[in-house]
C-alpha cells in the first residue's frame, strides 16, 4: 500500500511540476506582449507586484497556449479568482455553454432576437 502512495504522489508531484514549467513559459511570453495592467480592473503593476498578474486563458483550457497569445490575458489574481469563481457557479447551475463562452458569446443574453419578428407584425398592422 505505501508503494502505491509513493507511486500516487510521484505522479501528482510531477504533474504539477511540469504544469508550473509550461505556465513559466507562457507567462513570461504574455508579460512581455502584454501591458501589465489588468484586463478586467485595469489596475497597473509594476515592479514586485507584477507577481501579482496571472495569465487568464480566456477559453479555460491551459494547454492552448497559441504563439500569437490570443487566448491568453492578464488578470490581477482578485480578477482571475473572480473570474473562474463565476465560470464555476455558472456550470454548477448548467447557465454556461463553453462554445459560446470561447467564442465570447451569450447564448441567455439576446435582446434584440425577436426584434425582426416584432418589426415584421407591426408593419402588417
Amino acid at each position: 500500500m505505501a508503494k502505491q502512495d509513493d507511486k500516487k504522489n510521484r505522479i501528482v508531484a510531477d504533474a504539477l511540476a511540469s504544469q508550473k514549467e509550461r505556465e513559466k513559459g507562457y507567462r513570461e511570453k504574455a508579460l512581455k506582449m502584454y501591458p501589465h495592467v489588468c484586463g478586467k480592473c485595469g489596475r497597473s503593476f509594476e515592479g514586485k507586484r507584477i507577481q501579482e498578474l496571472t495569465v487568464h486563458h480566456r477559453d479555460h483550457n491551459h494547454d492552448n497556449n497559441p504563439p500569437d497569445g490570443s487566448n491568453w490575458e492578464l488578470l490581477c489574481i482578485y480578477c482571475h479568482e473572480d473570474e473562474h469563481a463565476r465560470h464555476s457557479v455558472a456550470d454548477a447551475y448548467g447557465g454556461r455553454n463553453t462554445e459560446e463562452d470561447a467564442a465570447g458569446g451569450d447564448m441567455d443574453n439576446k435582446p434584440f432576437a425577436n426584434l425582426a419578428a416584432l418589426l415584421q407584425k407591426k408593419k402588417s398592422r
